[in-house]
C-alpha cells in the first residue's frame, strides 16, 4: 500500500447542512463542498478510503415507503433502504470527488462498493433500539408517531428522532475486494451507512435484518482491518467538547485513550450523537491504531496538519 492511509468517515447529517432544506439539490451542494475537502487530503499526499452516514436519508426513504404502503404500494425492508442509500450517496460522493480531483489536476478512479456487514442475530441491541434515523421532530410529533408504533428518543437535546436497533459490526463481508481495490490505487467509498446489516441463517446463508449499523463503529472496524495510519471522523463540530451546550463547555485538542474512557464513563457524550464517535475512535486506538481524529469537513486538512480538531492517542 503506497503512502499514508486514512479512513475518513463522513456523517450523513453533514450532507444535509440545513434540516429545513433536505432536498436533493441542497444535498448535492453539501456533497460538493465535502469532496473539495477530501480532494485536498489526497493532494496533500494521503491515500483515503471514504465511508459515510445515511441516518437522515434512511429515515426519509422509510417514511416515504410507509406513506406509499398506506396507498397499497409494497413496503421496502430496511436492509434494502440501506443498500439504496449506499448506491445513491456513494454515487454523489463518487461523482463529485472525481470532479474535485480533476480541478486539482489529479486523475484517479473513484469506486463505490455496496457493502454487507455481518452482525450477531442475538445482539442485545435488537431489544433496545437506540440509533436515530430521519429528521428531527418536536416531542409532540414524536409522541404521535410513537402511537403509530415508532420507537423515538430525544437526540442530545437537538430534537426528537425515530430510533431503530443498532447491533455491533462483526465482519465486513467485502473486505478482500476493498483491499484489492486500494492496492490497485482506486479511491474506495465503502461501508456506507455502516454497511447493510446481515446475519447467517441456520443454513449458513446471508440475509438482511431490520437494523442499521453505526457508521462510525463500522468505519473503525474497517480502519482496524486495513491497518490505517489514521481514522478520521468528519462531523458537525470542529472539536469535541465536554459539557456540550452548557455554560462550562470546554473543547479538547487531545484525549489519551484513558482520558476518553473516563469521559465516556462520566456521561459527557450524547448517546445518539458524539458517544458512538468517541467509542469508535477509542476502539481504533485500543486495537493498535496510531491515532484517531474528530473534526468538521471544512477543517479536515488543517486537522490532519495538527492545527485543529480533537485527536485521540494511545496512553
Amino acid at each position: 500500500m503506497v503512502g499514508k492511509l486514512a479512513v475518513v468517515a463522513v456523517g450523513g447529517n453533514s450532507l444535509i447542512t440545513d434540516p429545513k432544506r433536505p432536498d436533493i439539490q441542497h444535498q448535492w451542494e453539501a456533497v460538493r463542498q465535502t469532496t473539495e475537502h477530501l480532494a485536498q487530503l489526497i493532494a496533500d499526499g494521503w491515500s483515503i478510503v471514504v465511508t459515510h452516514g445515511n441516518g437522515p436519508q434512511v429515515g426519509y426513504i422509510l417514511r416515504r415507503a410507509e406513506i406509499a404502503a398506506a396507498q397499497g404500494i409494497h413496503s421496502v425492508p430496511l436492509d434494502l433502504i440501506v443498500a439504496d442509500t449506499q448506491g445513491s450517496i456513494g454515487y454523489m460522493l463518487q461523482q463529485q470527488l472525481d470532479n474535485s480531483l480533476r480541478r486539482l489536476g489529479i486523475n484517479r478512479t473513484v469506486v463505490t462498493v455496496v457493502t454487507q456487514v455481518r452482525v450477531d442475530p442475538a445482539d442485545p441491541a435488537f431489544d433496545r433500539p437506540t440509533k436515530p434515523i430521519g429528521g428531527f421532530m418536536t416531542e409532540e410529533e414524536a409522541r404521535r408517531y410513537e402511537g403509530e408504533g415508532w420507537k423515538v428518543m430525544d437526540d442530545s437535546g437537538r430534537g426528537w428522532r425515530r430510533v431503530v436497533a443498532s447491533p455491533r459490526p462483526q465482519t465486513i463481508h467485502e473486505i478482500n475486494a476493498i483491499r484489492a481495490l486500494i492496492l490497485s490505487d482506486y479511491i474506495v467509498i465503502t461501508v456506507g451507512g455502516g454497511g447493510i446489516p446481515v446475519v447467517r441463517d441456520d443454513r449458513g446463508e446471508l440475509k438482511g435484518t431490520y437494523a442499521v449499523i453505526d457508521k462510525d463503529l463500522a468505519s473503525s472496524a474497517l480502519a482496524q482491518t486495513l491497518r490505517a495510519d489514521l481514522f478520521v471522523i468528519s462531523t458537525g463540530v470542529e472539536k469535541v467538547a465536554l459539557n456540550f451546550n452548557k455554560p462550562d463547555q470546554r473543547t479538547l485538542d487531545v484525549m489519551t485513550l484513558q482520558e476518553a474512557k473516563g469521559y465516556i464513563a462520566a456521561g459527557h457524550f450524547g448517546v445518539g450523537s458524539m458517544l458512538p464517535k468517541i467509542e469508535a475512535a477509542v476502539e481504533f486506538v485500543q486495537m493498535g491504531g496510531p491515532q484517531a481524529l474528530i473534526t468538521d469537513p471544512a477543517n479536515l486538512l488543517r486537522a490532519l496538519r495538527g492545527e485543529t480538531g480533537t485527536r485521540i492517542i494511545p496512553g
